[in-house]
């Protein structure tokens, strides 16, 4: 959420931040409620003086004049309960719609564009493996090697769904533990979260409005299924002022995610790549309300979800998403890609989001910064360490041997009881 003081002030930023990222939010309306509610507050300031004034008059007069005094303060009382109920009813609650649409501007050295083909690549890591034979697609080496079955995934939850079975399972495990340890031996606190969520954190973490349709909706107990750990993790303090002397926070924490796929029809339905449910380790990170701070923690997380990529021993790249990817609350985000022979290309596997104190002003969640005991919003930010399946997809194609085996990678071997290889039983 913005402060609404700094929409005032620059309505003009603001404008431009909602045709930069395609938000659709009348900033002018929002100015125009804005000084009616205020305009609002003054008459009321103004109507509480007056019956006090009037008030303190009345035991003082007699006839006439006590009876058109006594009149005035029932038109009075009448008035300020007209204004409260229009204020209570109506311009708060317009106001505040409004406000939880405007979106955060984007860094200045975020790219224009229109969508995720105008990400702008900064750099590429690894090598792409050239094959002296002919490749399969993940598809082809879980079926062949019996450790990935979608067709009954399919039959028993629907389309984008799958199982992991034997080996794919425990490599999908393996990752996903290392990815956990080698989090917590950089100082993360490791959580195990909650999947259901209440509106209020979904609107408290940015999600709501506008990702209802990818979310999965219990509408009996007005609960939502997180579709990923972040939610949790940023809004565990939520509503709390915390000790500047104890931030950062850093927590790490592993969870399944469900994300409904809304408008994906057609979209990426071969494999595992676009799926409903998966498992994730997410990375957050809640630090002082510092534009320097928020910089310095935004390349530590990256630096450790490049950390893994780079002990998994897979090609990659970094690109900074360009303002027309970006969510509503994202200042920068940059995305990791790794490459997938059967894609041909480089695809996304994790996410690097700055927010500044977006998401901290929706949750109240402030700190009393140490030097000036004032209460501060935080900063928050977070990325993911791995998700997987997804991420099985360039270990099982670039990983493969040409007798339809696959090398696990060294890292996850004492993982998988100190085996080098998934061979066919």
């Amino acid at each position: 959420m913005i402060d609404i003081k700094e929409i005032r002030e620059n309505p003009e930023r603001f404008k431009k931040a909602a045709k930069d990222k395609k938000f659709d939010i009348n900033i002018d309306l929002l100015l125009k409620i804005d000084a009616e509610l205020l305009a609002a507050k003054q008459k009321l300031q103004d109507i509480a003086t007056d019956k006090n004034r009037i008030g303190k008059d009345i035991p003082n007069l007699e006839g006439d004049k006590k009876d058109a005094a006594i009149a005035q303060l029932t038109q009075l009382k009448k008035d300020e309960a007209n204004l409260r109920a229009k204020t209570v009813l109506t311009l708060v609650p317009e106001l505040g719609d409004l406000v939880l649409k405007v979106a955060q501007p984007a860094d200045d050295d975020v790219p224009l564009g229109k969508d995720d083909t105008e990400n702008v690549e900064l750099r590429k890591e690894g090598k792409i493996r050239e094959f002296d034979f002919e490749p399969k697609d993940h598809v082809q080496l879980g079926l062949d090697l019996d450790i990935i079955d979608i067709e009954r995934g399919v039959k028993l939850a629907g389309t984008r769904n799958y199982f992991l079975k034997g080996d794919g399972a425990r490599l999908h495990w393996a990752i996903l533990q290392f990815a956990m340890d080698t989090m917590i031996a950089k100082g993360y606190v490791p959580m195990s979260v909650p999947l259901l969520m209440r509106d209020k954190v979904m609107r408290g973490t940015g999600y709501y409005p506008g990702s209802e349709e990818q979310t999965y909706r219990t509408e009996k107990d007005e609960l939502n299924l997180a579709g990923t750990a972040e939610v949790p993790l940023t809004a565990y303090h939520m509503g709390e002022i915390l000790k500047g002397k104890d931030l950062p926070l850093k927590f790490v924490g592993m969870s399944s995610c469900f994300r409904r796929e809304a408008g994906a029809a057609g979209k990426d339905t071969y494999g595992l790549y676009r799926i409903h449910q998966f498992d994730k380790v997410e990375q957050v990170v809640i630090c002082g309300n510092s534009i320097e701070e928020s910089n310095k923690y935004h390349e530590e997380i990256l630096a450790n979800a490049e950390a893994v990529m780079q002990a998994l021993e897979l090609p990659y790249r970094v690109v900074v998403v360009c303002t027309g990817d970006l969510g509503r609350g994202q200042a920068k985000k940059y995305d990791i890609e790794a490459w997938m022979p059967s894609r041909g290309n480089y695809c996304e596997t994790h996410s690097a989001s700055k927010f500044y104190d977006f998401q901290a002003r929706r949750m109240n969640l402030r700190y009393k910064d140490t030097a000036t005991k004032k209460n501060l919003f935080c900063h928050t930010l977070n990325n993911t360490v791995i998700a997987s399946p997804r991420i099985l997809i360039p270990i099982l194609e670039l990983y493969q041997n040409a007798d339809g085996s696959v090398t696990i990678p060294t890292v996850l071997q004492p993982y998988m009881g100190d085996r080098d290889k998934i061979a066919k039983s």
